[in-house]
């Protein structure tokens, strides 16, 4: 490339490339890549309060969010309000089997404990499904009296919907309280963690 012959030249060249650069950057946020920051504790102890994750948003356009990934998805509109189900009333003794009809603008982070068409029942903060508790040892359980820990009759995730839980059993509001997430609603998929260091990996 050749050099430019004039300082307005070089100028115009370093702006070029700075837009370029930024356009590059805000299209692979848009379409494959970007930064979260985990904003509660509620997937504690894998994620602490301010960690930093990347999220990918390619893998879901090809296959589906499997029981164990972890990903960030807009909730149902009202997930922090008392009526939040869907079903109204809730069964008692059940988790909320059914979400309201429009997404929250806002993301979470939970883990995916079940997939569409699976039967779920919870005890003691573990997930029990298709009557097998999954594989969870990374979690921090919970038990007890602790009502939001123990929904004991079984719903089935309805089609192209996942059941959503923080690894913080005690300490997440998640699918439990407002239902399954719609396919539609996932943003991506956390992949790696970036931040604080001593915490880097992949997932």
């Amino acid at each position: 490339m050749p050099r430019p012959q004039s300082t307005l030249g070089a100028i115009v060249e370093l702006v070029a490339i700075v837009a370029f650069a930024v356009g590059l950057a805000l299209l692979i946020q848009a379409f494959a890549v970007k930064p979260y920051q985990i904003p509660s504790a509620s997937m504690k102890p894998t994620l602490q309060v301010g960690q930093r994750v990347l999220v990918q948003r390619v893998s879901y356009h090809f296959s589906d969010p499997q029981v164990g990934d972890i990903v960030v998805f807009h909730p149902p509109e009202g997930a922090d309000e008392s009526e939040r189900c869907g079903l109204q009333p809730k069964p008692p003794n059940e988790a909320c089997s059914e979400p309201v009809d429009s997404p929250d603008d806002t993301n979470f982070i939970k883990r995916v404990v079940a997939t569409p068409g699976d039967t779920l029942s919870i005890e003691n903060g573990h997930a029990i499904v298709n009557g097998e508790q999954i594989e969870d040892d990374f979690i921090k359980p919970c038990g007890g009296g602790n009502t939001d820990c123990n929904f004991r009759k079984p719903i089935t995730i309805p089609p192209d919907h996942f059941f959503m839980m923080g690894d913080n059993r005690g300490g997440s509001d998640d699918s439990r309280f407002w239902g399954p997430v719609p396919r539609e609603w996932i943003i991506g998929k956390a992949f790696a963690t970036y931040w604080p260091l001593d915490r880097l990996g992949i997932f």
